[in-house]
C-alpha cells in the first residue's frame, strides 16, 4: 500500500510540473515568438502610447467618430472584466426596450428616416459585449455624421471606409467587417 501512495504522489507531482508549469511556459514562449502582436493584446500604440486593442472594442461617443456597436459588458459597457452579453430572451421587455432605444439613437445621431434600415450590430450587443467590429453598412450609415462633424467630403469618409473593410477570414470564414478604432485613427490622421 505504501508504494501505491508513493506513485500516486510521485504521478500527482509529476503531472502538476508538466501541466502546471512546463506546458504554460512553452506555450507562451511559443505564442511569443510566433504571435508576438496577439500574444501581447494587440495594442495599438501612438507616439509611445497605448490607445487601444484592435481585439478589443471601445465605446465611441463623440460625433466626429465611427461609433462601435452597442456592450452589455458590464455596468457601462466593454468592461473588459465583465466580459458578456446581456443573457436577456427575445422576449424581454428590457431587451426590447434597450434594441427600441438603439434604434432611435442610431436615426437621430445619422439622420435617417424611420423607413431606413438600421443595421442590427448598430442596435445589438454581441455576444461578448467587446467585438472591435462593425459590419461595414453600420460603417457606411455614419458616413454622412461623420463627413459632415469633420467638414469632410462624404466620398473622402465613404473611400477611407471602403479601404478599412476586413473580408473573410481565409476567404470563408466569418463575414466582412469594420475595426472601428483602426478606422477612427485613420480618420484623426487625416488632418
Amino acid at each position: 500500500m505504501f508504494r501505491q501512495v508513493i506513485s500516486a504522489v510521485v504521478i500527482f507531482v509529476a503531472l502538476t510540473m508538466i501541466t502546471g508549469f512546463v506546458y504554460p511556459l512553452v506555450m507562451t514562449g511559443l505564442s511569443q515568438v510566433v504571435f508576438p502582436d496577439l500574444a501581447n493584446g494587440s495594442i495599438i500604440v501612438r507616439d509611445g502610447v497605448p490607445i487601444g486593442s484592435s481585439i478589443i472594442g471601445q465605446n465611441f461617443t463623440s460625433p466626429v467618430y465611427f461609433h462601435s456597436r452597442p456592450s452589455a459588458a458590464g455596468k457601462d459597457g466593454y468592461d473588459g472584466a465583465s466580459s458578456s452579453g446581456s443573457n436577456l430572451g427575445p422576449t424581454n421587455q428590457k431587451l426590447m426596450d434597450t434594441v427600441k432605444d438603439n434604434v432611435q439613437k442610431v436615426r437621430e445621431e445619422n439622420g435617417l428616416s424611420a423607413g431606413e434600415a438600421v443595421p442590427a450590430d448598430l442596435a445589438l450587443a454581441s455576444g461578448s459585449g467587446l467585438d472591435p467590429h462593425i459590419t461595414p453598412d453600420a460603417a457606411f450609415v455614419q458616413v454622412e455624421r461623420v463627413a459632415r462633424e469633420r467638414a469632410l467630403s462624404p466620398d473622402v469618409v465613404r473611400k477611407l471606409v471602403e479601404k478599412h473593410v476586413e473580408g473573410r477570414q481565409w476567404g470563408i470564414f466569418g463575414e466582412p467587417r469594420v475595426n472601428v478604432l483602426e478606422l477612427n485613427l485613420a480618420l484623426d490622421a487625416l488632418k
